[in-house]
């Protein structure tokens, strides 16, 4: 009897001696926290923004445009409130990992390193990085090397730097894109690469930029819109993405803002 007794301290011993390294060896690892849970149970989508016409801009102190409205209609399928919160778009990525936002939704070309550094939501919108100028200069600019030797502005973090930086131009960059086209009209830069949804919304005849437009096209992309790494919102924004097609949401939203659909 005493014989099986110690038989069976044995086992239980090393039972519990499993057990324990078994949830020690788990300690340290950490399941997938679930972002649509987090938003929800704060109560609010915290969306990173720029001010970007015509996807996110403010008009009687109120944020709108084509990303804004989406971004209200998306916080609604959620049950939660938004909240548009100004950032450096280069600082986006660390945005998101330090939860200072939930969301980078601002016209965001979807890039290799995007893809890297973020959770991507498939493809809403078109686009293309063109070069802004004086209205009277813009038809001297026939290609890219022509673009060697001016001063141009970019936008900090965007596409449009890495487009200068990849052609190799002499660029400065700025807080925005609308900081890039201050600085055309003001002598300060030759030209802009900017995306051309902003450059069809503020440029030409009857807006603020006049004096400005348009011309030469550089680069054909696609916007989206990132979430942290592994986040369960990109599916659900993907369903919301879908269903806003079905029903003609985005289509709506798109002859509004003059923004043209993947």
């Amino acid at each position: 009897m005493k014989k099986l007794t110690k038989v069976l301290a044995v086992v239980l011993s090393a039972l519990f001696v499993f057990g324990c390294f078994a949830a020690c060896s788990n300690s340290g690892k950490t399941d997938t926290e679930s972002d649509l849970a987090y938003v929800q149970e704060k109560g609010k989508l915290v969306v990173g923004v720029t001010v970007f016409e015509p996807m996110d801009y403010k008009e009687n102190g109120e944020w709108v445009g084509f990303d804004a409205d989406l971004g209200r209609l998306f916080a609604k399928e959620l049950g939660v409130d938004v909240e548009f919160l100004i950032i450096d778009w280069d600082n986006k990525v660390q945005e998101l990992k330090d939860k200072g936002i939930d969301c980078a939704w601002n016209g965001m070309t979807i890039t290799d390193e995007v893809k890297l550094n973020m959770s991507v939501s498939n493809a809403y919108a078109t686009n293309q990085q063109v070069v802004v100028m004086k209205a009277d200069k813009i038809a001297d600019i026939k290609s890219a090397d022509d673009l060697k030797g001016l001063k141009i502005a970019v936008e900090n973090g965007s596409a449009g730097q890495g487009v200068a930086e990849e052609l190799g131009l002499d660029s400065i960059a700025l807080a925005d894109q609308a900081a890039t086209l201050l600085e055309v009209n003001a002598g300060k830069s030759d030209a802009a690469i900017i995306d051309s949804t902003m450059a069809a919304a503020m440029t030409g005849a009857g807006t603020d930029y006049a004096d400005l437009a348009a011309g030469l096209q550089l680069v054909d992309e696609q916007y989206g819109i990132g979430f942290r790494k592994e986040s369960d919102l990109t599916e659900k924004m993907n369903e919301f993405l879908a269903k806003a097609k079905e029903d003609g949401t985005l289509q709506k939203l798109a002859d509004q803002y003059k923004v043209t659909l993947a």
